[in-house]
């Protein structure tokens, strides 16, 4: 930091296990790329080029060059995985995490449907290779999950070899674990926090007050994902208490 406050949350150290925010990258120049990590990089763990833009960005091997020089990982969003699935691509799918060197790998299923115990077995057998994040929930906001579902398959998840789960949300934050409005579904997140460890879950927040929610419920040192270049540096003041919206709550409590 640039200077001395008290009363700061203190902030996990990168490489972190928790207090992570992952970065959503929709379309990147490397200009741009390089641009944000000057500034956000410090604050930023993990990037997620989203749904299947890896499969039309120019010059991708250069840019993820410029992503692995600052030391910060990189993976394809789940929605390619699924892309490879549907087509019966599967082997392809880990020949091309091998081919861009990939280390992370997400396993979803919210635009297609697959029987669970499979995708259990695809996150199994990717973790041989890679470590997996797998998403929970469907990016269709007409399938609407019931506490216990979201619990059992996020048990499911961890024992087949996920790292973290990520709880859906899409780019927009308006289904899973949200309502159409972007209202936090605060009894689904209550129930699902008396089952799965926080630190083990990743919550899609790409809206501010979103963040807010979170910051308040789990702390500065939540995993969050989903998150704009942009907004990596206006998101950890939000974690310090260093912008209106956290400005008292940590005051008093160090």
């Amino acid at each position: 930091m640039n200077y001395s406050l008290n009363d700061i949350p203190q902030r996990t150290l990168k490489p972190r296990d928790n207090g992570i925010t992952m970065v959503m990258d929709k379309g990147l120049s490397i200009r741009e790329v390089e641009n944000f990590l000057e500034v956000a990089g410090p604050h930023s763990d993990i990037v997620k080029l989203g749904w299947s833009t890896s499969f039309v960005t120019p010059n991708l091997v250069d840019k993820l060059k410029v992503y692995n020089d600052a030391n910060i990982p990189v993976y394809f969003g789940g929605t390619l995985f699924e892309a490879f699935i549907i087509r019966n691509q599967f082997d392809d799918y880990r020949r091309t995490l091998d081919k861009f060197g990939m280390k992370f790998a997400e396993v979803s299923d919210g635009s297609i449907d697959i029987p669970h115990e499979v995708k259990c077995e695809y996150i199994s057998k990717l973790s041989e290779q890679v470590t997996v994040i797998s998403e929970v929930g469907s990016k269709d906001a007409q399938k609407i999950f019931a506490p216990y579902k979201w619990i059992k398959l996020m048990n499911a998840e961890l024992e087949a070899g996920s790292w973290k789960l990520i709880a859906e949300s899409r780019e927009g934050g308006n289904v899973g674990i949200y309502r159409d409005s972007g209202e936090v579904r605060e009894g689904l997140i209550d129930e699902i926090l008396t089952q799965i460890p926080q630190e083990k879950i990743i919550w899609e927040a790409p809206q501010k007050d979103q963040q807010v929610w979170f910051i308040k419920l789990i702390g500065a040192n939540v995993n969050l994902g989903n998150i704009a270049p942009a907004e990596v540096i206006p998101l950890e003041t939000i974690r310090l208490g260093l912008r209106g919206d956290t400005f008292n709550h940590f005051l008093g409590t160090l």
